[in-house]
């Protein structure tokens, strides 16, 4: 005769083995790593999952999107602004391959993502069926592991594993492909938690000593900077970064990346690296006697001529990527693991400092710009608008504490210089990959993923045109993103470099544009266009006051560059102001 103890131990795990199809098994393993938010478009191979989904609609939030790209960046706008892990699912064929440019988007960009495609079914495999791609051939090199599903036993593994490595270590995007057989086959479901990966190693335990030699050369530092990157945003430890550099007192600037991670106005901030960074952080490179790379992965767009890049300098580097020591710019101490982990143990070993004289010379770099590109562009006397007084003015009109979303282009560097502050999470942009199109979906997801905070999306009128179909979405959600459209009709980054090193040969740049405010009407979004700056303080009140989606078209100058700028292959000592 049974026991009661053994009765009960037979009904609980009755209770775990439920008998179902593997398309519900999607949905209950969806709901088990806390998925409440998701983002695709149905066909025939995703069929059976779509059809699951009607039964989860309850606790399962399916935003459809218009394209399939456009669910890729919706879904990494969530994951930028949450820190979860976004969600996106597709069918075969050309809705899997829609995904692609999202995906390598997200790889080199760190964004937690897994995307569930249909696949037709396992006899047809390699036959060239309708609507059948190798889609984990194709997405191989831009995702952090893909898998694909012939057996509906194996679904609950997969995704658990999918979701383990999406989120752990460097973050970035796992693609599970699963055929239709599959999808339809039932079995007993068991719930598996992944929390470990044989030959997965995640995160290196941080080394004792890598941090006291970075404590030694930090402390013997009479001119260091460090350079701050989205490592610290991904690793939730701005609180740990900001300690460190209170307590030593260190000049930092931040990589497009990672805006956000430290207050734009506080004392220590110098600025944005790059191509397109502030003066001051750029020069002052090869000045500084140690660079303190603190997650961030010395990106070509920061570092210019790597050969004349931090000719006088140490370096250390904190890095969770194994990969990235040494990759460009080779490292005197690294330091490995998780910078959550490792700030804290050098907050630790390095002495008080302070460094007032040298953070002297930053501020009178900025004065320079100041006078030179700054006011110029924010504070203009000439008739055109300008895209930094538009960027300036969004930012002040939401107190600087709104999230920016940003196309590519242009007014991505300008609103990247312009707009302020004062949490973290604030940035969504395509930094690696430079999508354009990004924008529109991102700007969705970021405002899904966060409701209580506004949204700003700064967009060119190339950009907007490439996924404009996604106001679709917003129609059918009624989500209240603020479009501003700064339209120059230019593809504006390339006519610059036109200008600049192909003597004004303005080949394929110049837009002829259609009617933007006719376009959103007819999504039932609230637009108006304007052109003259008497009207701009006006309009953006219009704008944040308005409850709904709103587009707002800026007509700014069509021949407005962005400085400064360092010019491709160059030192980032020759930053140009003009």
């Amino acid at each position: 005769m049974e026991t009661v103890m053994q009765q009960t131990r037979k009904e609980k795990e009755k209770m775990k083995k439920r008998r179902m199809t593997g398309s519900q098994a999607v949905m209950e393993s969806l709901l088990n790593e806390g998925v409440d938010l998701m983002f695709g478009y149905p066909g025939g191979a995703i069929m059976p999952v779509y059809d699951a989904l009607y039964d989860y609609q309850d606790k399962l939030n399916h935003v459809l999107v218009r394209h399939e790209q456009g669910a890729v960046h919706a879904a990494q706008g969530y994951a930028r602004v949450t820190g979860k892990v976004g969600v996106c699912l597709v069918t075969s064929g050309p809705g899997a391959t829609n995904t692609i440019t999202g995906i390598a988007d997200a790889q080199i960009d760190s964004t937690p993502l897994v995307i569930i495609s249909g696949q037709v079914a396992s006899p047809l495999l390699g036959t060239d069926a309708f609507q059948e791609t190798d889609v984990v051939g194709i997405s191989q090199p831009i995702t952090k592991w893909n898998y694909q599903v012939k057996r509906a036993e194996e679904i609950p593994e997969a995704i658990a594993k999918a979701f383990f490595i999406a989120r752990t270590g460097r973050p970035g995007p796992v693609l599970i492909d699963i055929t239709k057989d599959a999808q339809f086959t039932q079995f007993d479901y068991e719930h598996k938690p992944v929390n470990h990966v044989r030959s997965y190693k995640p995160v290196t335990a941080v080394r004792k000593d890598q941090i006291a030699e970075a404590a030694r050369l930090i402390n013997l530092a009479k001119r260091p900077m460090a350079l701050i990157g989205q490592g610290v945003v991904l690793g939730n430890a701005e609180s740990e970064l900001m300690s460190f550099l209170d307590k030593t007192q260190i000049p930092a600037a931040w990589t497009l990346l990672g805006l956000s991670a430290m207050p734009s106005d506080h004392h220590l901030n110098v600025g944005m690296l790059g191509m397109h960074g502030h003066y001051a952080p750029n020069v002052k490179t090869n000045e500084s006697d140690l660079i303190i790379a603190i997650g961030m992965r010395f990106d070509d767009r920061v570092t210019g001529n790597v050969q004349k890049y931090a000719t006088n300098a140490k370096v250390v580097h904190l890095e969770i990527d194994p990969a990235e020591i040494n990759k460009i710019i080779y490292a005197d101490v690294p330091v490995l693991g998780n910078v959550k982990e490792s700030l804290p143990m050098l907050t630790e070993m390095v002495s008080p400092n302070n460094h007032e004289a040298w953070l002297g010379e930053f501020k009178a770099c900025y004065k320079i710009e100041d006078q030179k590109v700054i006011q110029p562009e924010i504070n203009p006397t000439k008739d055109g608008l300008t895209m930094g007084e538009v960027i300036r003015k969004v930012s002040e009109a939401h107190d600087d504490d709104a999230i920016m979303v940003t196309d590519v282009g242009q007014h991505q560097m300008m609103a990247s210089r312009y707009f302020k502050f004062k949490q973290s999470r604030s940035v969504v942009t395509s930094g690696g990959l430079g999508t354009m199109g990004f924008g529109l979906p991102a700007a969705i997801g970021a405002k899904m993923g966060k409701p209580d905070r506004p949204v700003c999306l700064f967009v060119g009128d190339g950009g907007f045109q490439m996924n404009i179909q996604e106001l679709g979405t917003i129609f059918q959600t009624k989500v209240p993103v603020k479009i501003i459209l700064l339209n120059n009709e230019f593809l504006g980054m390339v006519r610059q470099w036109q200008e600049l090193f192909f003597d004004k040969r303005y080949a394929s740049t110049e837009m002829v544009n259609p009617d933007f405010i006719t376009i959103a009407k007819g999504y039932d979004i609230c637009a108006e266009v304007i052109s003259e700056r008497e009207n701009l303080d006006a309009a953006i009140r219009r704008m944040t006051e308005h409850e709904g989606a709103y587009l707002l078209e800026v007509r700014v100058e069509k021949e407005g560059n962005v400085f400064p700028m360092v010019p491709s292959g160059a030192s980032v000592s020759d930053v140009r102001l003009e």
